[in-house]
């Protein structure tokens, strides 16, 4: 088989870290090649340096036959590497057509002048291409996380590359975009692009590759043909072990007891039409679905006092609250694990103690003066309960894995001792070892007597978690699924706005 982009023994060293330790690689024209391996495992190393963001300490690396060593993702892109960042670079005060086209302007003739004609029409055709809904006139600051990353990825295609490396693309992108970026990845590989695709869902690898090359600790862990793909010997390869199989968990019901958390008729600003009534008792993992856009964040962040409610309810052990914000609603016993952790959820440039005492601070302080001692010992009791990985409690959190970062967050509520907890997309950019990690955590809370209210746009996440499946569509609950009725196609005909009847089943 040809080979058009190859690596040979890569080594990339950070101070203290050895972040490719001899990592080899290859990809053939018109080939979809799989990257996979659990947050730290080197794959964004690697990406970098086929991009040009990182050069190696040591390997080689070849590009149709020669030796390839881009000094920028400018100098990679103009030989025909392009990389599509999963976390987006976008200029958010220009047009679609703008960021797409930005550092390679078409100009008219001599002139310093940008032909914005040619421009718009290479922007619309990208746009075309990967399935956007929206022109290329559009500004990128009015876009939807998901229409961002349409224009990332447009912005890989208009420039002709050989070679696309695509980083998580479906990360924020809705069903019906993930579907036509399939598409698109299938189009390439018959146009003879070679395409490098890495992604934490294990489905999307089992639908789209033609191999993949496994990374653990900076190390080959394996390789996998076509025939050999399967989600357990990915898994395997990444954590190297077996993953065990979930423990079985009485599902919450009546015998429950009363609700800890009821909406009744609650109704969020996001949405002034529709109202929501809903009930999670002790014990209960209730998972909210429904396509973006559908009201799960919005409705959450209703219930924690991000948002005033229009009107209704929101009843915590039997007892009316309104809550002014979240510190009245972390008073009340909630406790909220955002969407998006490093925006919302954490001080990236403090450390584990800081960041796990956060909810706590007013125990632990007294006429503004903290008790360092007692943070340190909440710190280090989270640490150990929750398992997370790191040098020790001072650790700069933005050294850390998602999954470790999402258990800091987890562990500053648990620290509080809620009786509700709120979770938001719980296990987003986290990669399949920490996947399970968290899903064994949630499920020994539930099983503690733990309420909790998650929302999760992952199917395989909302099948295996939720005692029950509330399904929103433009903010208004369609139906609940009862866990033996909650399937894929039940759950996405309520999530698109259908109605289903059947015993165990609600529809509103």
């Amino acid at each position: 088989m040809t080979t058009r982009l190859s690596a040979r023994g890569l080594v990339r060293r950070f101070p203290g870290v050895l972040a490719l330790g001899g990592v080899d690689l290859d990809a053939g024209p018109g080939e979809v090649v799989a990257l996979v391996g659990e947050n730290g495992a080197g794959k964004s190393t690697l990406l970098k340096c086929l991009a040009g963001l990182e050069q190696p300490d040591e390997g080689s690396m070849t590009y149709e036959g020669g030796a390839w060593a881009p000094r920028s993702t400018a100098d990679a892109a103009s030989g025909g590497v392009a990389l599509v960042h999963q976390e987006l670079c976008l200029a958010e005060n220009l047009s679609a057509a703008e960021n797409i086209g930005l550092g390679r302007e078409p100009r008219r003739g001599w002139m310093p002048l940008v032909d914005r004609e040619v421009l718009r029409e290479r922007a619309a055709h990208a746009l075309e291409r990967v399935g956007a809904t929206f022109g290329p006139d559009v500004k990128v600051e009015t876009l939807a996380a998901g229409q961002r990353q349409l224009v990332e990825i447009a912005k890989g295609i208009d420039q002709d590359a050989r070679v696309l490396i695509l980083d998580e693309p479906t990360s924020s992108l809705t069903s019906r975009e993930t579907a036509r970026l399939f598409e698109l990845v299938h189009q390439l590989r018959a146009d003879d692009i070679t395409v490098l695709y890495v992604s934490h869902r294990l489905t999307e690898i089992l639908e789209l590759a033609d191999r993949a090359f496994v990374l653990r600790d900076g190390q080959n862990a394996g390789h996998l043909t076509r025939d050999e793909l399967t989600r357990d010997a990915m898994v395997r390869m990444m954590v190297g072990r077996d993953l065990a199989p979930p423990a079985a968990r009485a599902v919450a019901g009546e015998a429950a007891g009363a609700p800890v958390l009821e909406l009744k008729e609650l109704v969020s600003d996001a949405f002034p039409a529709a109202a929501v009534d809903l009930q999670v008792r002790p014990g209960e993992l209730v998972g909210l679905a429904g396509l973006v856009g559908a009201g799960r964040t919005e409705l959450l962040e209703t219930v924690f006092g991000l948002r005033a409610p229009v009107s209704g309810e929101v009843r915590v052990e039997g007892q009316p609250r309104r809550f002014r914000g979240p510190r009245d609603a972390a008073a009340a016993g909630l406790a909220l694990v955002p969407e998006d952790r490093k925006l919302q959820g954490l001080l990236l440039e403090e450390g584990v103690r800081v960041n796990t005492a956060l909810a706590t601070l007013d125990r632990r302080s007294r006429r503004g003066i903290v008790d360092r001692a007692a943070e340190r010992e909440v710190a280090a009791a989270q640490v150990d309960r929750l398992g997370v990985r790191t040098s020790g409690i001072e650790q700069v959190v933005q050294t850390l894995s998602g999954g470790n970062q999402q258990k800091v967050v987890v562990g500053r509520w648990l620290a509080a001792e809620p009786a509700i907890l709120l979770m938001d997309e719980p296990t987003r950019g986290v990669d399949v070892g920490a996947r399970e990690e968290l899903y064994l955590l949630l499920e020994r809370l539930a099983a503690e007597g733990l309420a909790v209210l998650f929302a999760s746009s992952d199917m395989e996440e909302l099948l295996r978690l939720a005692d029950r499946v509330v399904v929103l569509h433009d903010g208004q609950v369609t139906g609940t699924l009862d866990r033996s009725l909650a399937t894929e196609e039940a759950v996405m005909e309520l999530a698109t706005g259908g109605g289903l009847e059947a015993e165990g089943s609600t529809t509103i």
